[in-house]
């Protein structure tokens, strides 16, 4: 990124690690404002402080929010909007996984995972959109996944929910392409974060072989989004293995891609851990 002033204020959520807390770091010294939003305040407060540190004249803003629950969205929203903490940045990064069969998923923990992949940057998208356009400028960064577009067994929700997600920035992109609002789907392959600790299931492991050769390092996903954003992408798929494999699934039919999944290694069930 070019070293001058790219936001006025930049909201990201998931800020608690892994590539929320990457984003912030590679933002702050492009940013006057930055809102951190995430569920754990002592992290975000840690955060907050390593951040004003580095960057002197950085305004920082915390805000301990569950983002799968809707009121709490709501009133996010509500405090922001037509505030200088209106973020003319919106990274919607806050995720989560479930590795395993979907008849034995517990259902509480698939509706959360619905409410925050797609609930949530559906929601907050559309609260903070109408700043934006009164403002005449303004960019939305969605995390997406490489996952988004394959039907995985034993990832099944999570692709789907992915799916929707990178559906959702491209046909967003169309619609604002008049205000030059651009918006980005930044779909990465495997990243050494804490998402594994919450998809994997007591029985079965996301670490593999093959998942571990695609690895890409977060500070390398992060700055080829921030640069994809820049050169107005439509999408961003960090690491030359992965954006290989994206351009060679973007050209299989679908009963190939079904023959391929169908041999993929599945998870370990509990019954047989």
């Amino acid at each position: 990124m070019a070293a001058r002033l790219l936001y006025d204020c930049s909201l990201i959520t998931g800020t608690s690690g892994g590539l929320g807390e990457e984003f912030s770091h590679q933002l702050a010294p492009h940013c006057r404002r930055m809102v951190l939003v995430a569920r754990r305040e002592e992290v975000l407060r840690q955060l907050e402080a390593r951040l004003r540190t580095d960057n002197p004249g950085l305004e920082v803003a915390i805000f301990p929010v569950d983002l799968a629950r809707a009121a709490e969205r709501r009133k996010l929203i509500d405090q922001v909007t037509g505030t200088e903490w209106a973020p003319n940045l919106l990274v919607n990064n806050a995720g989560m996984g479930d590795y395993g069969e979907f008849t034995t998923a517990h259902w509480g923990k698939v509706q959360q995972m619905l409410d925050l992949n797609m609930a949530a940057t559906t929601h907050l998208t559309h609260g903070f959109l109408p700043d934006m356009l009164r403002s005449g400028q303004g960019a939305v960064l969605n995390v997406s996944s490489l996952a988004s577009l394959l039907p995985i067994p034993d990832f099944a929700v999570y692709a789907a929910s992915k799916a929707y997600l990178t559906s959702f920035s491209e046909a967003l992109r169309l619609e604002l392409r008049e205000h030059e609002i651009p918006v980005l789907a930044v779909c990465p392959g495997p990243v050494h974060t804490n998402f594994g600790e919450t998809a994997e299931r007591q029985g079965a492991s996301l670490e593999s072989p093959s998942r571990e050769w695609f690895f890409v390092p977060r500070e390398e996903v992060v700055l080829d989004a921030l640069v994809a954003l820049q050169l107005d992408r439509a999408r961003s798929y960090p690491g030359l293995k992965v954006a290989l494999l994206a351009a060679g699934l973007s050209i299989l039919p679908m009963a190939a891609i079904r023959y391929l999944m169908s041999y993929r290694p599945r998870s370990v069930s509990e019954d047989d851990s």
